[in-house]
């Protein structure tokens, strides 16, 4: 264990302000914790999609992929644009794609 300079030992218990953030961040991680919604958000880093397009790739019903964009609308992954009848789904933050690369790489480094 390294102790600063300057600092106590004590046994803080987790703040208020610490627990909301930790919320906000189990949220994004659960929002991408399913192979559809990873998907999604590694199509949209490729450009905006409309509904129907996401449909037609993942080859399920318009309420599935609904939901599953309800989701990652929901963990500020995504954001949604309506024009006329349609509405087109991009990223919010590039951001995070480093997170989804994160994962692989840790996912490579432990099968080697």
């Amino acid at each position: 264990m390294v102790i600063l300079p300057n600092s106590k030992k004590e046994n803080k218990k987790m703040d208020n302000k610490k627990l909301l953030e930790l919320k906000s961040n189990t949220k994004i991680l659960k929002a991408m914790s399913h192979p559809t919604r990873l998907f999604i958000l590694e199509e949209l880093s490729k450009c905006e999609k409309c509904v129907c397009e996401l449909t037609e790739m993942i080859g399920v019903d318009i309420s599935t992929i609904s939901k599953h964009l309800y989701v990652l609308k929901n963990a500020g992954l995504v954001e949604n644009e309506k024009r006329g009848l349609t509405v087109y789904y991009k990223l919010k933050s590039i951001s995070v794609l480093n997170l989804i690369d994160f994962i692989r790489k840790v996912i490579k480094n432990n099968t080697e």
